[in-house]
């Protein structure tokens, strides 16, 4: 092993504990994390790098990431074609990130000298499955923590933490909701769907790896213990990336600090134009800053958007946001309804931002259909658009 690439898809907690211990083998580790930051990637002696990048350098190849929409059959094909000839890889994560058939073809060529798997489309393997019939393939059930030593450890580790909570200490991995005065629970609940979104609606539009999330609480919101929301915002932040792993108030901040983001929050006394008012900032690698800013409005405590960037803006958080930047001038909203128009997108209601000292105005609509990538490419076609992306955050 010393001497040779281990390219690591997938830098969360197992995919460190690897990289560790190849290291301690003197192996060159490489990783293709799209959240991990270049402090992290330090703090582990490692290097990130592009996905292409560690397919074409692995000699090599495991996967450690979550099974989402961006992730499944992220190994197919055209993803072999890029590798060395007699590469290795192994998938210890979740079946469906390498494509089977794809992976069968490489095996068959040579192209993958040997696999191992320990996960699969289909669990158990159907008993006449191709795989069955590779000789460069090893194969084993996905035990997860299922052996005899896992399970003494995992009963020791309960057993530290009980110990821990009843000496004072802190709790570790709870299965509940944190611990929270009634009372405050009460006032706070209205705002962690907001904040929930706000996470979720920051996270898409950072550019480049997130470094740190700030989170500033502002008027009466202040007097309460803010914690269950910083929670919500984390938890919104990792909707989506997380997976079939799953995320909860409970183990967001653990999983927001595997991803190596420093996280901080704070209660400001500033004047502002709403009783109460939550941000989320967070800041690049590429020392780039986007905010978010939220309320909420009415007797019904409607959840609201009401600023992005610096730029003043109202709309509900639903599910489906398309925001366009562009430049301020006539025509802009028809442009828009006519292309969402023609694919049967439905604009629900669209909110406008003035330009401001040189920047592009900020169209954000609520809507009711997913638009097409086809779409979207005729908007960001047009010259007087810069941008145009759809915001999920249901």
């Amino acid at each position: 092993l010393r001497g040779k690439t281990l390219a690591i898809l997938g830098l969360g907690r197992i995919g460190a504990e690897v990289a560790k211990r190849a290291l301690a083998f003197e192996m060159k580790v490489i990783a293709f994390d799209p959240y991990l930051t270049e402090d992290r990637a330090k703090e582990l002696d490692l290097i990130k790098v592009e996905l292409d990048v560690a397919f074409a350098d692995a000699d090599y190849l495991s996967v450690h990431m979550p099974l989402t929409e961006q992730t499944k059959n992220i190994v197919d094909e055209e993803a072999f074609s890029k590798m060395k000839d007699g590469v290795r890889v192994f998938n210890c994560a979740r079946g469906g990130i390498i494509k089977e058939s794809a992976l069968v073809e490489a095996l068959k060529s040579g192209k993958v000298a040997a696999a191992g798997l320990d996960v699969y489309e289909q669990e158990p393997l159907p008993e006449d499955h191709e795989f069955r019939n590779l000789e460069n393939l090893t194969l084993t059930p996905h035990l997860g923590a299922s052996t005899a030593e896992a399970q003494e450890s995992v009963g020791v580790e309960i057993a530290e933490a009980i110990a821990e909570v009843l000496q004072g200490g802190r709790i570790r991995n709870a299965i509940n909701m944190p611990s929270i005065d009634p009372k405050d629970l009460e006032s706070l609940s209205p705002y962690l769907d907001l904040c929930q979104r706000l996470g979720s609606f920051a996270r898409q539009a950072a550019k480049g790896s997130v470094e740190k999330i700030h989170i500033t609480y502002f008027g009466g919101i202040v007097d309460f213990d803010c914690v269950p929301l910083t929670r919500a915002v984390q938890k919104g932040w990792l909707s989506g990336i997380a997976g079939d792993d799953g995320v909860n108030d409970v183990n967001a901040p653990y999983k927001i600090k595997d991803l190596g983001i420093k996280l901080e929050s704070t209660k400001s006394s500033a004047s502002i134009d709403y009783n109460e008012l939550i941000e989320v900032k967070t800041v690049s690698s590429e020392n780039s800053e986007q905010s978010v800013r939220g309320t909420l409005l009415g007797k019904g405590n409607e959840p609201r958007i009401v600023e992005v960037d610096g730029q003043a803006i109202e709309v509900r958080p639903v599910d489906k946001l398309l925001i366009v930047r562009n430049i301020d001038k006539p025509g802009i909203v028809g442009k828009l309804g006519t292309i969402l128009g023609n694919c049967s997108v439905n604009i629900a209601n669209m909110s406008l931002s003035r330009a401001q000292d040189g920047e592009w105005a900020l169209t954000i609509c609520e809507l009711d259909e997913e638009p097409p990538a086809s779409a979207l490419q005729a908007l960001v076609d047009d010259p007087d658009i810069r941008e145009a992306r759809v915001s999920r955050q249901g």
